[in-house]
């Protein structure tokens, strides 16, 4: 994984609590930096611990006296290896692939000092928070290790009115046959599936474009500002570059009546399809799994179990005041999924896109994989 803005904001500021300058010495004013007279060189300041100042002995620390307290060599304080469980808003913002986050989860060592989410949150932006921490085993990766993630959509309900009702009626409600049907699409996607249609990263014949995904659903809707939108959810081993926004967005085109559905069958095959790609804005990670890890892990007496069920609140109440409040008051003010809608005619679902299918090409990215294989933007 790479160092996008937001990772290095996150070093900024465990910088700012992990580097701060030397004490001050009773009876001397204060130095300039992090600078210490050379009387008291033999006792430099190392790193700061839970209980203070950890010292470090220099080459011109004086003679002790044998038997004395100072025998025993100073201890450092070391590093450990943990997860932070961060949520972030990613409007205007291309950091962690460019998608809101409620659950995204970095591996990193530190300092254990006191306070530390409280400190680097201090340092961050509101639209970026810490809201967890756990110790986890010396040789975690929280890319490696994830055995799942969990994505939420959020869009407009007027998505799946029929083609001939207005592009953006915002008096639309979803009803409860409409909701059946739409979960009977999204339910197709289950098991495992060649999506090399679903990205442009990928060739048919590669084995890697083959992936489970685990289950898919829309929640029921609710309305906000007046607009009712509603909540799909899909989790899956791994993601490629648009593959989920091309989900949607095929399941989109059937319920607007432009695609047969039989067009999900044929799109797994060989040949290629021309699916069409749902706005980047409603998209947000939800959670990230490590399954495994527990299993093995989470109930040896030694580590914690990667569960955030005690930070769900905090999940929830970012989502509240920053993600659904952004895709909501953008999408009435960009339009984004009303515009993307009227592009759907040009689409041709009936025939092939062009393009030989079988080549196994597959185009360079250099984001591609960059969070676990993430669906990116």
């Amino acid at each position: 994984m790479g160092f996008p803005r937001l990772w290095a904001a996150l070093l900024r500021a465990w910088g700012r609590w992990t580097a701060r300058p030397g004490p001050r010495v009773p009876g001397l004013p204060p130095m300039a930096g992090n600078k210490v007279p050379p009387a008291l060189a033999s006792h430099q300041p190392n790193r700061k611990g839970r209980g203070g100042w950890v010292w470090e002995e220099t080459e011109h620390s004086a003679k002790r006296v044998k038997g004395g307290d100072d025998d025993e060599p100073p201890r450092k304080l070391p590093k450990r290896k943990i997860v932070l469980l961060m949520a972030y808003s990613g409007k205007g913002y291309h950091g962690m692939q460019g998608v809101s986050a409620a659950g995204q989860v970095v591996s990193l060592k530190v300092w254990l000092i006191d306070d530390i989410l409280d400190k680097i949150n201090s340092h961050l932006p509101s639209h970026i928070r810490i809201l967890g921490l756990k110790r986890v085993t010396g040789g975690f990766n929280s890319k490696n290790k994830c055995d799942a993630r969990t994505y939420c959509y959020m869009l407009p309900t007027f998505a799946f009115a029929h083609k001939d009702r207005d592009v953006q009626d915002e008096s639309y409600r979803l009803s409860a046959e409409t909701l059946q049907q739409v979960n009977r699409l999204l339910a197709c996607y289950k098991g495992t599936h060649n999506f090399h249609n679903f990205t442009s990263q990928k060739g048919p014949r590669e084995p890697s474009a083959r992936r489970y995904i685990l289950e898919m659903y829309c929640e029921e809707p609710f309305v906000r500002e007046g607009l009712e939108f509603a909540v799909i959810k899909v989790k899956g081993q791994s993601f490629m570059m648009h593959q989920i926004r091309k989900m949607v967005g095929l399941v989109v085109a059937i319920m607007k009546g432009y695609a047969p559905e039989s067009v999900l069958e044929r799109s797994w095959g060989e040949e290629k399809v021309d699916v069409p790609k749902a706005p980047g804005l409603g998209l947000v990670l939800e959670r990230v799994h490590f399954e495994k890890y527990n299993q093995r892990f989470g109930s040896d007496g030694l580590h914690e179990p990667l569960d955030w069920t005690q930070e769900e609140g905090k999940v929830i109440a970012f989502k509240e005041q920053y993600i659904y409040p952004t895709i909501v008051s953008t999408e009435r003010d960009e339009r984004s999924m009303a515009q993307w809608l009227n592009t759907l005619p040009i689409h041709n679902f009936s025939g092939t896109a062009l393009g030989a299918a079988g080549t196994g090409a597959k185009v360079p990215n250099s984001l591609e994989g960059s969070e676990g294989d993430g669906d990116t933007d």
